[in-house]
């Protein structure tokens, strides 16, 4: 569910019509402030909300453009622009050594495991995993824009495979990470 929190501010977007992007942008914009005001109610620190914070920071932005212009060109880019943005913030947490994935696997994880290396360790891969998915999903999502079909069916398939592989991923690789683990602990 963490995971689903963390990124409901793209699936807002994602869900609005092209046509009503300006809504979409500011649906996105609420949802990414009100998750984290939650989240830090519930006493998250801002090092747990990399994800939540840098959405809030791009749909603000976003909402500014599209309101300003709604014929901007970054319409047509919007989908390219917000999976690229994901990526800017997974690679910039794993460059500050703050992985964005610690934040989301601390809320369900022992304290006492958090600090250990192989904990950080899976981390740092699950998070170099979405990163690398964010990546090919935003080239992708470029190449299917100017080449005219940036709001498509393709493209709604790509952006959904960039979520859905590297979830995929982290959820097999948290199995066999933790199947390792009891095997060596017997």
């Amino acid at each position: 569910m963490s995971y689903v929190r963390t990124f409901l501010p793209w699936i807002v977007f994602a869900v609005f019509p092209s046509a009503q992007w300006q809504w979409g942008a500011l649906a996105g914009l609420l949802v990414a402030v009100a998750v984290t005001v939650q989240q830090r109610r519930a006493g998250a620190g801002f090092d747990a909300l990399i994800m939540e914070t840098g959405s809030a920071a791009f749909f603000a932005a976003l909402t500014a453009i599209a309101y300003a212009d709604p014929h901007s060109a970054v319409h047509a880019y919007s989908a390219a622009l917000s999976s690229a943005t994901l990526a800017l913030i997974a690679g910039a947490s794993l460059l500050v050594r703050k992985p964005f994935t610690l934040g989301i696997a601390k809320r369900t994880t022992p304290r006492e495991v958090w600090g250990l290396k192989p904990f950080v360790r899976i981390n740092v891969v699950i998070t170099a995993a979405w990163t690398a998915a964010f990546a090919v999903t935003a080239g992708a999502l470029a190449a299917l824009a100017h080449a005219g079909h940036g709001h498509s069916t393709a493209a709604t398939l790509v952006q959904a495979a960039g979520f859905a592989i590297p979830m995929l991923f982290t959820v097999r690789y948290v199995a066999a990470a933790q199947a390792k683990a009891q095997a060596g602990t017997r």
